[in-house]
């Protein structure tokens, strides 16, 4: 399973941008091993790299009991991150320090979820 986003998944992101701050929704599977302190350690290494490019945690929590939902579709953990521009979350990806520590993301993950989300006009 994948979890980290390849560089045609970010040209495709981009080139469906429809302005402005962008919620990323990211779904979160960790490894057996150890997989939620290597987490830990990502996050860390995020609030650093992220922050510099104006990343903001709206909300992170452990997922818990699942009303509706096939078996194997419970998450581990849920983040929600806000980004001023999908550029913004772009240039985070490509920055070579944020890149230095992704590795830990990599290794905490079995399998992950991470959407874009666009607000609705109406809300």
């Amino acid at each position: 399973m994948a979890v980290d986003p390849r560089g045609s998944d970010l040209k495709r992101y981009l080139a469906e941008d429809p302005g402005g701050p962008v919620v990323m929704l990211n779904l979160l599977r960790f490894a057996p091993d150890g997989g939620r302190e290597r987490y830990l350690e990502y996050v860390e290494h995020f609030r650093v790299h992220g922050g510099r490019h104006g990343a903001e945690v709206l909300y992170v929590g452990d997922g818990s009991t699942a009303l509706v939902a096939e078996d194997g579709q419970a998450w581990d953990a849920v983040l929600l991150v806000r980004y001023p521009s999908r550029q913004a979350f772009s240039d985070m990806v490509r920055d070579p320090a944020y890149g230095e520590g992704t590795h830990l993301r990599t290794e905490a993950l079995s399998e992950a979820v991470l959407q874009a989300t666009v607000p609705w006009a109406s809300a």
